[in-house]
């Protein structure tokens, strides 16, 4: 399996030849290749993570897991979709994935309401990856560690409308999690962060933070 940052909040899982996408907003990746793309993740309604999931669906066929209520938008827009709610486990041909809550808001792009935004929780060949989507610090976190146990965190670090580098510190350690990966930061002048705080605190911890540039990859 091979996790790929793609800027902003967005990441492809690869496993073997299927592809999976996490909120592909990809203006940080601009020469994506979205062939072979066979599921695609949305945490919630924000251009900033619905991005291209619309457009990639339709060219490649990919289905976009989503609430319900922003399944149903990205329906009427002739995607292909699967429409959840929180707290089941779904089943796919890769591993499983669910739908955890998070702390936000989530609207479309015409300002109506796209349902509660989430996060997902991926249990793909052995290991446990929690993508937190944008949120802030929450009791949840406490819940999804003593559940889930996740062994990956793509926690947002970026403050103004997520979590901060303080924040997702202690995010981290209540999800008990070994590797952190930083997410939602410097993209916008809103959440410039500085990262020697948040990889010196990580490490503090005995963890280990993953900070990749878009493009760079981890395998695990």
């Amino acid at each position: 399996m091979k996790i790929t940052y793609l800027g902003h909040s967005a990441f492809e899982i690869k496993i073997d030849n299927k592809k999976i996408l996490i909120d592909p907003f990809l203006i940080c990746s601009p020469d994506y290749n979205i062939s072979g793309v066979t599921d695609v993740f949305v945490t919630h309604g924000h251009s900033d993570h619905l991005g291209n999931a619309i457009e990639i669906s339709k060219r490649t066929g990919a289905r976009i897991t989503a609430i319900f209520e922003l399944a149903n938008y990205c329906s009427s827009q002739n995607a292909t979709v699967n429409a959840i709610g929180l707290g089941a486990w779904l089943d796919y041909e890769w591993g499983k994935a669910i739908a955890v809550p998070a702390y936000h808001t989530s609207s479309l792009p015409n300002g109506d309401y796209a349902g509660c935004p989430c996060g997902y929780v991926f249990k793909i060949e052995g290991k446990t990856i929690y993508h937190a989507g944008d949120t802030c610090l929450n009791q949840e976190m406490k819940t999804i560690g003593e559940i889930y146990s996740p062994d990956i965190a793509m926690l947002p670090i970026g403050g103004q409308y997520t979590m901060d580098v303080e924040h997702a510190i202690t995010a981290s350690e209540w999800l008990d999690v070994t590797c952190v990966v930083p997410m939602h930061y410097n993209t916008f002048d809103a959440i410039k962060t500085e990262l020697d705080e948040f990889e010196r605190s990580i490490r503090n911890l005995g963890k280990m933070p993953y900070i990749m540039n878009a493009g760079d990859f981890n395998e695990i």
